[in-house]
Protein backbone atom coordinates (compact mmCIF):
# COMPACT_ATOMS: atom_id res chain seq x y z
CA UNK A 1 0.00 0.00 0.00
CA UNK A 2 1.60 3.27 -0.86
CA UNK A 3 2.17 5.68 1.48
CA UNK A 4 -0.61 8.42 0.47
CA UNK A 5 -3.24 5.64 0.15
CA UNK A 6 -4.73 6.72 3.94
CA UNK A 7 -6.21 9.55 2.19
CA UNK A 8 -5.09 11.03 -1.56
CA UNK A 9 -4.53 14.47 0.12
CA UNK A 10 -3.25 13.00 3.46
CA UNK A 11 0.42 13.97 2.70
CA UNK A 12 -0.37 18.02 1.75
CA UNK A 13 -2.80 18.17 4.42
CA UNK A 14 -0.15 16.97 7.01
CA UNK A 15 2.43 19.37 4.92
CA UNK A 16 0.06 22.53 4.59
CA UNK A 17 -0.46 21.78 8.72
CA UNK A 18 3.07 21.39 10.26
CA UNK A 19 3.86 24.43 7.72
CA UNK A 20 1.36 26.46 9.34
CA UNK A 21 2.42 25.27 12.74
CA UNK A 22 5.66 27.47 12.10
CA UNK A 23 3.56 30.27 12.32
CA UNK A 24 1.61 29.24 15.81
CA UNK A 25 -1.50 28.64 13.30
CA UNK A 26 -1.20 24.87 13.54
CA UNK A 27 -4.22 24.14 15.46
CA UNK A 28 -5.77 26.66 13.41
CA UNK A 29 -5.45 24.81 10.34
CA UNK A 30 -5.80 21.38 11.15
CA UNK A 31 -9.66 22.47 12.19
CA UNK A 32 -9.94 24.16 9.11
CA UNK A 33 -8.68 21.40 6.85
CA UNK A 34 -10.71 18.44 8.84
CA UNK A 35 -13.91 21.38 8.80
CA UNK A 36 -13.28 21.29 4.75
CA UNK A 37 -12.40 17.76 3.24
CA UNK A 38 -13.82 18.83 0.07
CA UNK A 39 -11.17 22.12 -0.32
CA UNK A 40 -8.32 20.15 0.70
CA UNK A 41 -5.93 20.70 -2.46
CA UNK A 42 -6.57 24.41 -1.91
CA UNK A 43 -4.20 24.93 1.23
CA UNK A 44 -3.01 28.48 0.02
CA UNK A 45 -6.39 29.67 0.34
CA UNK A 46 -7.23 27.66 4.34
CA UNK A 47 -3.64 29.14 5.51
CA UNK A 48 -4.50 32.75 4.09
CA UNK A 49 -8.09 31.90 5.78
CA UNK A 50 -6.00 31.37 9.55
CA UNK A 51 -3.86 33.92 9.16
CA UNK A 52 -0.59 32.99 8.07
CA UNK A 53 1.65 34.70 6.17
CA UNK A 54 1.36 33.11 3.04
CA UNK A 55 4.87 33.41 1.40
CA UNK A 56 6.31 32.01 4.31
CA UNK A 57 3.81 29.43 4.13
CA UNK A 58 4.33 28.65 0.29
CA UNK A 59 8.08 28.76 0.79
CA UNK A 60 7.91 25.85 3.41
CA UNK A 61 5.52 23.91 1.27
CA UNK A 62 7.65 24.10 -1.67
CA UNK A 63 10.87 23.47 0.27
CA UNK A 64 9.21 20.54 1.34
CA UNK A 65 10.76 21.17 4.86
CA UNK A 66 8.32 18.25 7.01
CA UNK A 67 8.55 15.55 4.46
CA UNK A 68 10.58 13.15 5.61
CA UNK A 69 9.08 13.32 8.93
CA UNK A 70 5.60 13.18 7.25
CA UNK A 71 6.49 9.84 5.58
CA UNK A 72 7.59 8.35 8.91
CA UNK A 73 4.73 9.04 10.86
CA UNK A 74 2.90 7.40 7.63
CA UNK A 75 4.72 4.41 7.58
CA UNK A 76 4.37 4.34 11.14
CA UNK A 77 0.81 4.36 11.36
CA UNK A 78 0.28 2.27 8.34
CA UNK A 79 2.17 -0.81 9.83
CA UNK A 80 0.16 0.13 13.41
CA UNK A 81 -3.05 -1.04 11.10
CA UNK A 82 -4.12 2.82 10.69
CA UNK A 83 -5.94 2.71 7.22
CA UNK A 84 -7.96 6.39 7.71
CA UNK A 85 -8.54 9.05 10.74
CA UNK A 86 -9.60 8.69 12.87
CA UNK A 87 -8.34 5.64 14.20
CA UNK A 88 -8.23 5.05 18.00
CA UNK A 89 -6.63 1.72 19.31
CA UNK A 90 -7.33 1.12 23.05
CA UNK A 91 -4.97 -0.70 24.72
CA UNK A 92 -3.20 -1.93 27.92
CA UNK A 93 0.30 -1.76 29.62
CA UNK A 94 2.12 -5.21 30.42
CA UNK A 95 4.02 -6.11 33.42
CA UNK A 96 6.79 -4.99 31.20
CA UNK A 97 5.28 -1.44 30.72
CA UNK A 98 4.91 -1.98 26.91
CA UNK A 99 1.15 -0.97 25.80
CA UNK A 100 -0.65 -3.61 23.83
CA UNK A 101 -2.93 -2.71 21.41
CA UNK A 102 -6.14 -4.52 22.40
CA UNK A 103 -8.37 -3.46 20.01
CA UNK A 104 -8.80 -0.61 17.29
CA UNK A 105 -12.38 1.89 16.58
CA UNK A 106 -11.78 2.69 12.74
CA UNK A 107 -13.86 6.16 11.75
CA UNK A 108 -15.88 8.73 13.43
CA UNK A 109 -17.84 6.42 16.36
CA UNK A 110 -20.65 6.70 18.89
CA UNK A 111 -19.44 7.40 22.71
CA UNK A 112 -21.50 4.12 23.28
CA UNK A 113 -19.32 1.94 20.98
CA UNK A 114 -15.92 3.29 22.87
CA UNK A 115 -17.86 2.63 26.15
CA UNK A 116 -18.44 -1.05 25.11
CA UNK A 117 -14.59 -1.64 23.79
CA UNK A 118 -13.46 0.22 26.53
CA UNK A 119 -15.63 -1.89 29.31
CA UNK A 120 -14.78 -5.35 27.05
CA UNK A 121 -11.07 -4.62 27.83
CA UNK A 122 -11.90 -3.98 31.55
CA UNK A 123 -13.94 -6.94 32.38
CA UNK A 124 -10.85 -8.76 30.93
CA UNK A 125 -8.27 -7.55 33.69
Amino acid sequence: MPLESIHSQAFRAAAASRCAGEQGKYWEMRARLFANPQTLGQVESHAAAVGADLAQFEKCMAAGRFAEQIRRDLAQAQAAGVEGTPTFMLGTIDAQGQVKVERMIRGAQPFANFKSQIDAILARQ
